[in-house]
């Protein structure tokens, strides 16, 4: 096929500068990838497949990986921040990265209110009276409104809140990986083995799940250098540092707690607990500390794909409003907000987590195909284009991983996504409607 080189789009025309280098493309891709659910995790995993979670990690590391590396070359080829919906397309069409541009939002806000069930779930377990469906419901609506207006107060408000947040989420995690390695017992990793069937499609679901979000840190893919190289190198060198993290966590925990990791409502500070009461206190305020960092940063980002489509024509207008002195765009958030609360009282962190992969995994599978189609096109708006030599076989690998991980959801969560997309097709149509 004839390539298509497209430079009007390239770096130096768009001003860009190419200064990151692939250590600061790594840490963006850990920083976004690793977050809260980690503190909840490793109990969901024992429970699921016992003692042989560890090696769960590696199989959704690999899938994700595979993703990740269609995702670096089409971001390379496409100059649009923020990534992967704008490269689907320019290969697919208007239509296919809107629906993808809803489901990316859709996922990370299902993920979200996960993570503040999981949170509310922590606090039930020190504060027992929050386990009282009134108490839960009115802490969930709290926590949402809190992060809402700090962020309507303004972006740097907002921005402040994310960066003190992330700056101390590590910190717990190496304390109870280090310390807890003193401590672990073999004989608890033959306890947690399961003595029925291992439930291995919801585990991948939920490994998947924890390796989400790398899909937003590369982004900046047109501002690396060398891309060819340090775009690769940067982003499989983050997922194999978060996947020996993501197993010495689950190791620990089950080394710690054997048996009793799979009931586990705060399993690390559960875990910790069995090394030092201060110990586990530490992990409970660094897996809160970790969720509201999670929480903060999409609350800061997601309400902004709602004003941008209110702003583009696709929803009510009064959500492309900005506050006249904050210059936020304060509906968008207030209403984003309601939403998120909604999901988290009504649901629990599995199924929420769960559901979010599901709709997740409909933007992986699109982006490995545009990856492929991109490349056949000779597609390239950010000047010279990564040109992975394995794209097409990464492409295969994500998508057969991806499909197989649809097939491991109920019929119910099935449902569900195709409910999302009819009704996200139903709102691009209208929106085509009133244009015309």
């Amino acid at each position: 096929m004839t390539a298509q080189i497209d430079t009007t789009g390239d770096t130096k025309d768009r001003g860009l500068v190419r200064a990151l280098s692939a250590w600061g493309l790594a840490a963006a891709v850990a920083n976004t990838v690793i977050g809260g659910g980690i503190f909840v995790l490793p109990s969901k995993m024992a429970a699921a497949v016992g003692a042989a979670a560890p090696f769960y990690y590696i199989a959704c590391a690999l899938a994700v990986g595979a993703v990740a590396i269609c995702f670096a070359e089409a971001g390379s080829r496409v100059a649009v921040s923020g990534g992967v919906s704008g490269g689907i397309e320019v290969a697919f069409g208007r239509y296919a990265g809107f629906i993808t541009g809803v489901m990316l939002w859709l996922g990370a806000g299902l993920a979200a209110a996960g993570i503040a069930a999981g949170l509310a779930d922590a606090l039930a377990s020190v504060v027992p009276i929050f386990t009282q469906p009134l108490w839960r419901a009115g802490f969930i609506a709290l926590l949402f409104a809190t992060i809402a207006a700090i962020n309507i107060g303004g972006v740097r408000r907002g921005g402040g809140l994310v960066s003190l947040l992330i700056a101390l989420k590590l910190i717990p995690l190496l304390v109870f990986v280090f310390v807890g390695a003193l401590h672990i017992s073999p004989a608890h990793f033959t306890e947690t083995a399961t003595t029925g069937h291992a439930d291995i499609g919801r585990a991948m679901l939920l490994g998947v799940f924890a390796f989400m979000g790398m899909e937003t840190a590369l982004g900046v893919s047109g501002e690396v250098r060398r891309p060819e190289r340090n775009v690769p190198l940067g982003l499989l060198g983050a997922l194999a540092a978060v996947t020996v993290l993501y197993i010495f966590i689950q190791i620990v925990a089950q080394g710690l707690l054997g048996a009793s990791l799979a009931a586990a409502k705060t399993p690390l500070a559960d875990a910790m607990g069995k090394v030092s009461p201060a110990l586990s206190g530490l992990l409970l305020v660094g897996g809160a500390v970790s969720m509201l960092g999670y929480l903060a940063s999409d609350m800061l980002s997601a309400p902004r794909v709602l004003f941008g489509m209110a702003r583009d024509g696709f929803l009510p207008a009064a959500l492309a409003k900005a506050h006249p002195k904050a210059h936020t765009p304060h509906i968008a958030i207030a209403v984003y907000a309601v939403i998120e609360a909604a999901f988290a009282i009504t649901g629990a962190f599995e199924p929420l987590v769960i559901l979010s992969t599901l709709v997740t995994v409909v933007v992986y599978i699109a982006g490995c195909g545009a990856a492929v189609i991109l490349r056949q096109r000779g597609v390239a708006r950010e000047g010279k284009p990564l040109n992975f030599p394995f794209t097409t076989a990464a492409a295969a690998l994500g998508i057969g991983s991806m499909i197989w991980l649809t097939l491991q959801g109920t019929w119910q969560e099935g449902a569900a996504v195709v409910a999302a997309i009819a009704i996200s097709s139903a709102i691009y149509l209208a929106a085509l409607r009133r244009r015309a």
